[in-house]
């Protein structure tokens, strides 16, 4: 055996390895699709309709909710971080205080299109809601 057949069969060999992880990789690719379709990782009890009807369910449904919002509360800790949070509600409400400005002087009075002054005045319109729920939020960090 000289050294070209060597090459040969050592080419073979990586050849074939290459091969048999692409076939190894499709059919987990494969699987995990047809697993992905079929099967869901954690059934959602609050989204599906109980045997009970929506009234028979309602005690459980509400359960559910405390249980939720119990574990936001202790993920975030408002009566330790308070200060901070009010700091980033406050920020965050100048910022949209400017880029409420920012949208009224970009607004052309004199343009003929009415069309782009009124996505001037819907956007406008969505940047005071988000002040609204800054405020909304003030409030319940407050009250906490």
């Amino acid at each position: 055996m000289d050294g070209e057949d060597f090459f040969k069969i050592i080419g073979f060999i990586v050849f074939g390895m290459f091969i048999i992880y692409y076939i190894k990789q499709c059919i987990y690719f494969q699987a995990t699709i047809i697993e992905g379709l079929t099967n869901s990782e954690a059934p959602d009890t609050t989204a599906t309709p109980s045997s009970n009807g929506e009234a028979g369910n309602a005690a459980n449904y509400a359960a559910a909710i405390k249980a939720k919002v119990i574990q936001l509360q202790d993920e975030l800790l408002i009566s330790k971080y308070r200060k901070d949070y009010e700091n980033a509600i406050i920020a965050m409400d100048d910022y949209v205080s400017m880029l409420m400005l920012k949208q009224v002087l970009n607004m052309k009075p004199n343009n003929t299109n009415a069309k782009s002054n009124m996505e001037t005045i819907n956007a406008l319109n969505i940047l005071k809601s988000s002040k609204d729920a800054l405020n909304a939020t003030m409030k319940f960090v407050d009250t906490q």
